[in-house]
């Protein structure tokens, strides 16, 4: 039995047989109670579903019964179209391309490997949000011709710039300054997490790898030998 599962608001679901031949065509609601009761249904199922900003949990209820392959969306509307040609890849197409083999899967991580990369990624977004905010008040400067010495955001710098009557930049201090903490109890996390593993700790022994570094490829890694390319490498410590 094959499932094709395409992920919406309401979930479309696609079973067919070994033969392709279509069993059922339903909608889903995407709450836990009813995946976990159409998963309770199934028996011996190999399902499908595409990669997206909501397929984790998902994930974990269905594949606690059943194999499940997450699909590569872009490389599986490649194949579709090379093989069936067409690129309309909806519930029936995934379970069709799953019976004959042509989804391109991709890596799916443990619980742990999944919190440690969302753990990076939160404290890599709270970087560039405060990124945004300082450009702001770049702007806001150049906007007024004011010009104030020393490197950006120094201390000497942050007192000249306080000195500037203004709500905008005051407010944008103020954010800076909530956004500094929050990325500084962030960065406490990452270097705990750090510390207590094993092979953050051994990265670590490689001169230039930081706490965070190390965290950042872990959490890339994973635990199953992957390893990024260099040129993805470069860009994951040095962006």
């Amino acid at each position: 039995m094959f499932v094709g599962l395409d992920v919406h608001k309401k979930y479309k679901v696609a079973i067919i047989d070994e033969d392709g031949v279509i069993e059922k065509q339903e909608r889903i609601e995407n709450e836990p109670g009813k995946i976990e009761e159409f998963s309770n249904m199934l028996s011996n199922a190999e399902m499908v579903l595409e990669s997206s900003s909501t397929w984790y949990w998902l994930y974990e209820i269905l594949s606690r019964r059943h194999r499940v392959v997450l699909s590569n969306p872009a490389k599986t509307k490649a194949i579709a179209s090379a093989k069936l040609k067409t690129d309309k890849v909806d519930a029936l197409m995934l379970a069709n391309l799953l019976r004959g083999g042509y989804i391109a899967e991709c890596y799916v991580p443990s619980r742990r490997v999944m919190s440690l990369t969302e753990l990076v990624r939160y404290r890599a977004n709270l970087v560039r949000i405060r990124g945004t905010v300082k450009n702001r008040v770049h702007a806001y400067l150049l906007m007024n011709n004011i010009r104030i010495e020393g490197s950006p955001f120094t201390k000497g710098f942050l007192e000249e710039l306080r000195k500037v009557k203004d709500v905008r930049v005051e407010g944008y201090l103020r954010v800076i300054e909530k956004l500094d903490l929050e990325i500084h109890e962030a960065s406490k996390i990452i270097c705990s997490e750090a510390s207590n593993d094993e092979g953050a700790r051994l990265l670590m022994t490689i001169p230039g790898i930081s706490y965070y570094s190390a965290l950042l490829l872990i959490s890339e890694v994973g635990e199953v030998g992957r390893f990024p390319d260099s040129a993805h490498l470069g860009r994951m410590l040095f962006s």
